[in-house]
């Protein structure tokens, strides 16, 4: 509150009532605490999806789980258990945040790049409304996979929820491969059109996939090929 200006739009997309899931795009490891400040300013409070070793975090992760956020085990076969636990909230009436790309955007623009179903997985099997969310200003904190913060001069947080992504017409397919990209490409798009009414400007007109341009899927891709400089922390952001 102290250190930032806000600039919330959009709540009037959010449900009255009953489960569902809200989808931002993810330019910044600031970004989901001034996400979560949005949501709860608005009568949202969420239970977040987030990767496994920030819940074992000393005293954080002990509050992460008293708070019944649900921990992933990225790439592993334990991911399935985060989704049916996903599914499970949703269907409790619960805000449940998901980021469809599923790490920091490596677009060099910082536009929302390729994702994963997750989110997808989760809208289709409970037929919950999806609520596209676009947040620009957390990166002005702290760029993409950056470690330094840049509190001063006051940065503005920019958050804009559009109206529920329709996936209707897909309900009754099976939840196949090409079900779960058509609606994860659906989310994306509703997020970027977000995104460009916030910035002024057209995203490009394909989106960054990080396989096509040989990055690594998760990790700091500024880093791929190169050594580690003397003097570098273990603890460092990845």
């Amino acid at each position: 509150m102290v250190l930032t200006r806000r600039d919330w739009r959009g709540a009037e997309n959010f449900p009255a009532s009953g489960g569902y899931v809200v989808c931002p795009n993810h330019i910044s490891y600031v970004d989901p605490f001034v996400f979560a400040h949005f949501l709860y300013d608005n009568g949202q409070p969420p239970f977040f999806m987030g990767k496994v070793e920030v819940f074992e975090v000393p005293v954080f992760g002990r509050l992460l789980r008293a708070a019944q956020q649900i921990p992933v085990e990225r790439g592993t076969s334990q991911a399935a258990a985060a989704l049916a636990a996903a599914v499970a909230a949703v269907e409790d009436g619960k805000c449940v945040p998901i980021f469809p790309e599923g790490t920091l955007t490596r677009d060099p623009q910082i536009w929302p790049m390729t994702g994963r179903t997750g989110a997808a997985r989760v809208a289709l099997t409970t037929r919950c409304p999806v609520i596209p969310v676009a947040q620009w200003g957390p990166q002005e904190i702290q760029g993409p996979y950056a470690r330094e913060l840049h509190l001063f001069p006051r940065k503005t947080m920019r958050m804009l929820a559009g109206p529920p992504v329709d996936l209707s017409d897909l309900y009754g397919l099976p939840i196949s491969s090409v079900t779960l990209n058509e609606a994860t490409n659906r989310i994306l798009d509703a997020i970027t059109r977000q995104l460009e009414t916030i910035r002024g400007e057209r995203a490009p007109a394909i989106r960054f996939d990080s396989r096509t341009a040989g990055v690594p899927q998760i990790g700091n891709p500024n880093r791929r090929g190169r050594k580690k400089p003397s003097g570098t922390t273990k603890g460092e952001p990845s």
